[in-house]
């Protein structure tokens, strides 16, 4: 399994909302992409500018193959990145 947190920090306050809708967005067709296992946003409470995503896919491949997909390549890259500071975080889970 790979698992990957990713922070995203709204560079202009005035556009959290459209980030938020779009990730939402984002989060929708991504779950439905083969070998995803979750995918979820979180917006801060103290600081609505920062958005924390947290993906778990069933493998390296399946995660590659999800930077290919809809969700990221016409939604994600193309209008939320060039909206936010980004911070990956590829992760391995404790068991």
């Amino acid at each position: 399994m790979r698992c990957l947190t990713v922070v995203l920090t709204v560079r202009d306050a005035a556009d959290v909302p459209q980030v938020r809708t779009l990730l939402g967005e984002a989060l929708r067709a991504s779950r439905t992409e083969p070998g995803c296992l979750r995918f979820d946003v979180y917006q801060s409470e103290t600081e609505p500018r920062r958005f924390t995503l947290v993906e778990h896919w069933a493998s390296d491949a399946a995660l590659d193959a999800h930077r290919y997909g809809k969700a990221y390549t016409t939604i994600y890259k193309p209008r939320i990145m060039p909206l936010v500071d980004r911070d990956g975080h590829p992760s391995t889970l404790l068991d």
